[in-house]
């Protein structure tokens, strides 16, 4: 079973894709901010696959990934962006930090999975 670290600041959001997630057979680790997920990732569990927002209170989506990226475990790990924001500018600035794509919210549930399934494999 592949785990994913879901991290946004919304509650709303955490339940929704998480349930998502739980029905088609992920384990979900989830946490409301950048500086929480950078902490599982330190503490050395074993996650699969990011899905962060962008836009959150302190550490943003993108330090986020510049960060779990200088982890070693995590430096090849898929990395994905679900965000409101759906600017080529801030798609652009997100590859170059790492991420593997970009879904914008609100996203339906066969579109998360296939997102997944694909870089996943």
């Amino acid at each position: 079973m592949k785990t994913i670290m879901l991290v946004d600041d919304s509650a709303t959001i955490l339940l929704s894709v998480s349930n998502i997630l739980m029905k088609s057979g992920f384990a979900v680790e989830q946490a409301r901010s950048g500086e929480d997920a950078l902490r599982l990732f330190q503490s050395g569990k074993k996650i699969d696959l990011l899905i962060t927002d962008l836009n959150m209170p302190g550490m943003n989506g993108i330090e986020l990934i510049k960060k779990v990226r200088l982890l070693t475990a995590y430096k090849f790990m898929p990395i994905l962006f679900l965000t409101t924001e759906s600017q080529q500018a801030k798609r652009a600035e997100a590859k170059a930090a790492g991420a593997s794509g970009w879904l914008v919210k609100p996203v339906t549930a066969d579109d998360l999975i296939a997102t997944l399934n694909m870089v996943l494999r």
